[in-house]
């Protein structure tokens, strides 16, 4: 599919956030090891989530989704041997957390996923989990992945500056373990406010963990209990919405964003006012009085890495220079996200360079409309359709099929707004 974008001189309403994909994801998996039956309200259905749904089905849990409401019958703390591999599509956080969930059960469970998946690094949670009792394998320590169980708990290291999810994943699965766990952070955690939504679904579940200095401490044999849970508004994919309105003459409001979330892309907020932005912000909602005039910034964005995309199209049509700094995790992700957005921004006339884990932006006044490609990436192609706002002439992107992951209603939202933007099936 694609997306054709024309440049648009204003936008204006109001919308609705879409519900946040990384609690989503977090819910249904912890869910799925309570015992009881939970129900998660307002969850973000998307081929992301879904994907963590079908996971946790295929270990036995008894999951039934209505709408936007999830319903799910946990296995408590001992999920079942799969039928057969689970496949996680494109999702990287279901095959992270999903990885350490699979060492709870007893006997060989295999993991696998699409072609982006099949080349993301898995080799430090499968280290960890030898070291808490599983036996696992891998080829080149990618997807495909064979974890068995049951990992028992004990001791475990693990590096933190490649992705926050190993650590989510492992600190899910501890409280079901055996043993009281103990995890080692070796080195700097990257995306650190993710492990801290993680901590926040545990224990409203009512599993705890506790940190000392670099150290987790996770007490075995805790049960995870059902409960009501709704999900709050995505900070990653408003974070589309509020550029949006940024780059343009604009009136636009967001519902549904929390200013007390644990989201680290809340964090969009500071980085849009650094910008010379005007917000106004009422407790559950953001106003943008956007004017379209920016100004560059120099950013740590190793907390935030999913910001990056729409942040370098910020910078791309900012005063001055952009600096993104700390963000070579990004190469990691569904696509090379430095070398995605850099090259296709180049293609509109962007001045960008690219850096081992750095952007340095030099910004224009208008971009140029071409045809880009989306490199499967949900969060490329969407930074690159509001990119599309801020370029004369029009912007096509391939790949368009990819916003489903996490935003399906990504085109119907900036049509309501005002922009002029179309998704056909080539």
């Amino acid at each position: 599919m694609n997306i054709t974008i024309k440049h648009s001189e204003k936008l204006q309403g109001t919308v609705t956030a879409p519900p946040s994909k990384s609690y989503t994801h977090r819910a249904i998996i912890i869910a799925s090891l309570a015992d009881g039956k939970s129900i998660i309200n307002n969850a973000l259905i998307s081929a992301d989530t879904m994907a963590s749904v079908n996971a946790c089905r295929a270990v036995g849990a008894d999951i039934e989704v209505r709408g936007d409401t999830i319903i799910v019958d946990g296995v408590k703390g001992s999920p079942t041997l799969p039928e057969k591999t689970i496949d996680v599509e494109n999702s990287g956080t279901t095959i992270r957390i999903m990885t350490a969930v699979a060492g709870l059960c007893h006997g060989k469970v295999t993991l696998t996923g699409d072609e982006s998946i099949r080349n993301r690094p898995m080799q430090s949670i499968l280290n960890a989990l030898e070291e808490l009792g599983a036996r696992t394998s891998s080829m080149n320590g990618k997807p495909p992945v064979m974890v068995e169980g049951p990992s028992s708990g004990g001791p475990c290291k693990i590096a933190g500056d490649v992705s926050s999810q190993f650590i989510s994943g492992l600190l899910i699965a501890a409280p079901c373990m055996a043993e009281d766990t103990q995890i080692l952070i070796t080195t700097e955690p990257k995306s650190r406010p993710y492990i801290d939504l993680t901590l926040d679904v545990m224990e409203e579940f009512g599993a705890t963990a506790k940190l000392y200095e670099n150290k987790f401490y996770i007490r075995g044999d805790q049960e995870y209990k059902a409960k009501d849970y709704g999900i709050e508004g995505d900070y990653s994919s408003g974070a589309f919405i509020l550029a949006a309105a940024s780059l343009l003459e604009s009136d636009v409001t967001v519902k549904n964003l929390f200013m007390e979330s644990k989201q680290g892309d809340r964090e969009i907020i500071s980085i849009l006012k650094k910008m010379g932005v005007d917000l106004k912000i009422n407790r559950n909602e953001i106003r943008i009085l956007g004017n379209g005039m920016l100004k560059g910034i120099e950013l740590d964005m190793s907390d935030m890495p999913d910001l990056v995309p729409i942040v370098a199209v910020l910078g791309s049509v900012a005063r001055g220079k952009t600096l993104i700094k700390n963000v070579g995790h990004l190469r990691y992700k569904e696509s090379d996200r430095l070398k995605a957005i850099s090259a296709e921004l180049r293609k509109m006339g962007a001045r960008i360079k690219e850096r081992k884990d750095e952007l340095e932006i030099e910004g224009i006044d208008f971009l140029k409309g071409t045809r880009l490609h989306g490199w499967s990436d949900h969060r490329i192609v969407m930074a690159l359709a509001v990119a599309g706002l801020r370029a004369k002439g029009e912007t096509t992107i391939d790949n368009a099929e990819s916003i489903d992951i996490s935003f399906p209603d990504f085109v119907d939202v900036m049509k309501k707004l005002g922009s002029n933007i179309k998704i056909y099936s080539l």
